[in-house]
């Protein structure tokens, strides 16, 4: 497994109020994903801590989840009982869950942190797996801003706060991405932490659902549904399962 996941990053991936836990964006992506849950049963795949899980099963929805990292599951546990959300530990690609979703999502950018073409299909065949009949697959995920990067260069800043210094480098023919984050704490004290992604295009995804025998119907730019554009940083996706 990717110590990327470990115990410190568990530790600290929680940011209570603010960042991606503000209450109005968890409202938001809630409204949503349980709107196309109905009255079935939700799967997040790389449910990690929690974070949108929780406040899903709070409105009712009956939620489980995937998780790779235990550490990521432990401080779940901290927030939640087995009962709330119920995990499963294994790898979102290949691991079958008992029974069926009318819903599985995967929030965050999560699908670019499986690094093969060939395991990110596997993700959504795995998904199409768990899903009823007229089910849907949700994910969110960035658009590359490779706009932003002349011939020649490698790396595009993104943020250059006091505190954050944030780029990443692209390998523009394996389309793999590095994320770069350079912190400094009050202290001085000055750390370095890298992942490592593959990017994919909203078209590929999309093939990819074909692929998996699901259907695209939709795109967003937000959980808001607010439209899709050439400028849109990020994207809501929907993909649905036949009726069969």
């Amino acid at each position: 497994m990717d110590e990327t996941w470990g115990a410190e990053a568990a530790r600290v991936y929680d940011t209570p109020g603010t960042g991606m836990f503000a209450p109005d964006l968890l409202d938001v992506t809630t409204d949503f994903l349980a709107e196309l849950a109905g009255a079935g049963r939700a799967l997040e795949f790389a449910v990690g801590t929690g974070r949108v899980a929780i406040p899903l099963a709070g409105r009712g929805v009956p939620v489980t989840g995937i998780e790779l990292a235990p550490a990521m599951v432990d401080r779940l546990r901290d927030k939640a009982d087995e009962l709330t959300v119920p995990v499963v530990l294994g790898d979102m690609t290949e691991i079958r869950v008992q029974g069926e979703f009318t819903l599985v999502y995967l929030v965050y950018n999560t699908i670019s942190n499986v690094l093969t073409q060939d395991a990110q299909i596997a993700c959504f065949r795995n998904a199409a797996r768990h899903l009823a009949p007229g089910g849907h697959f949700v994910v969110e995920l960035w658009v590359p801003d490779l706009r932003a990067l002349p011939p020649g260069r490698e790396a595009v800043v993104w943020r250059a706060d006091a505190d954050h210094l944030g780029l990443d480098t692209y390998d523009v023919v394996d389309q793999m991405v590095v994320s770069h984050h350079v912190r400094t704490d009050a202290r001085g004290t000055t750390t370095l932490a890298r992942s490592t992604h593959r990017y994919v295009w909203p078209a590929e995804l999309d093939l990819m659902a074909r692929l998996a025998g699901l259907t695209p119907c939709a795109r967003y730019a937000d959980w808001s549904r607010a439209p899709f554009t050439a400028d849109s940083a990020s994207h809501v996706s929907v993909y649905r399962a036949p009726d069969r």
